[in-house]
């Protein structure tokens, strides 16, 4: 396996709104790109960890080493760890290995990953998320069924629960396969829109979606990303508008997840007052902004 390479997707600006709390595409920066650099391709992997110690991207392609692949701690004070790994592929495995500041030493999935695993310590999926949308008209003329113009009903539901496949009652239907049926139904109801319970990835069934260990990750229990998009693409070409939940409030104490995700209370409170919610436990999540003396 090749080492790693010295490569950046941040700009000066994008370190400049970073820092200031105001980048508001963080998404295309963090986590794991596929790219190309000097004509080798290969994915980029880029991680927040600002008291971490050492950081390494670990997975089934360096047989989960803690030091085959580190990434480097960019010098301007952001607490961005970043790398370019040549010969890495789209639908491999990976976590983040970290070292705190105490010396111990963390398996993290990606923040910023949009694919997990289905398992109890999730591990991140390097995935592509391109896709071609055909819904052109439904976003050209969807002001005109905004609630200030045009009446509208809104159907709920758990994608989870709302049907099962009639030849194996113990699976999910799929993203692509939820969306013929779905859209005769809401169509037979008249229904204006369809609101999605949380479909961000979550370990815990029960929960119905409300603790989320990946913002960013469509939950792989339904299919990839990409059906995700079939299935809004589909409603949309049929007229029929989607709202997604987004949760966040909270997230649950998995060791892969949030939680002390660098060995600090970076995505939550420290104070146990202020950050643990008893009723769910589940840990408050704050939007952190990175602390820099350059403002």
């Amino acid at each position: 396996m090749p080492k790693t390479k010295a490569f950046s997707l941040w700009t000066e600006y994008d370190i400049y709104l970073f820092l200031a709390g105001n980048h508001f595409k963080l998404y295309e920066k963090f986590g794991s790109h596929e790219i190309v650099v000097d004509g080798e391709s290969g994915i980029y992997f880029s991680v927040w960890a600002p008291n971490a110690s050492e950081v390494s991207v670990i997975g089934d392609f360096n047989n989960w080493s803690h030091y085959k692949h580190p990434l480097l701690n960019r010098e301007d004070q952001s607490g961005i760890w970043e790398t370019f790994i040549p010969g890495v592929t789209i639908s491999e495995i990976y976590k983040y290995s970290i070292r705190t500041s105490r010396g111990a030493l963390l398996e993290k999935s990606d923040p910023f990953a949009v694919k997990m695993e289905q398992a109890i310590q999730a591990s991140s999926i390097i995935t592509s998320t391109w896709y071609v949308w055909h819904d052109k008209k439904w976003m050209a003329d969807r002001m005109e069924k905004s609630i200030n113009n045009s009446p509208i009903s809104v159907y709920e539901l758990h994608l989870a629960s709302w049907k099962k496949s009639e030849n194996k009652p113990n699976q999910y239907l799929t993203y692509r396969e939820l969306a013929p049926e779905l859209i005769d139904y809401i169509k037979e109801m008249n229904f204006t829109h369809v609101e999605f319970m949380p479909v961000m990835e979550y370990p815990y069934n029960p929960s119905w979606g409300y603790q989320i260990t990946g913002f960013f990750a469509a939950s792989s229990r339904f299919g990839a990303p990409t059906d995700l998009m079939f299935l809004i693409d589909q409603l949309h070409q049929n007229n029929i508008g989607v709202i997604l939940d987004w949760v966040p409030s909270h997230f649950p104490g998995d060791a892969n997840a949030l939680h002390c995700f660098d060995g600090s209370f970076l995505y939550e409170y420290e104070d146990p007052k202020k950050g643990f919610h008893p009723d769910w436990k589940s840990y408050i999540l704050i939007m952190p902004v990175p602390k820099s003396n350059l403002f």
